[in-house]
């Protein structure tokens, strides 16, 4: 009787564990993708600026060439 309780018990554990695990990785996940929206709204505005500055070279170079 001592064998299967001591089985028992240890497989609880092992749930137990990768339970807490499978949270960490989930709050691991929700940072990251918290950190890829940022990096991604941040590659948009400079995108916007570079754009921006394209456009104003562009003009610059025009009224340079006439």
């Amino acid at each position: 009787m001592l064998w299967p309780m001591f089985a028992i018990a240890l497989g609880f554990l092992g749930v137990a564990v990768l339970a807490v695990l499978a949270v960490r990785v989930y709050l691991e996940v929700r940072r990251l993708s918290s950190q890829v929206a940022q990096a991604s709204r941040r590659i948009t505005a400079a995108s916007a600026d570079l754009e921006q500055a394209a456009v104003d070279l562009a003009r610059a170079g025009h009224g340079v060439r006439s």
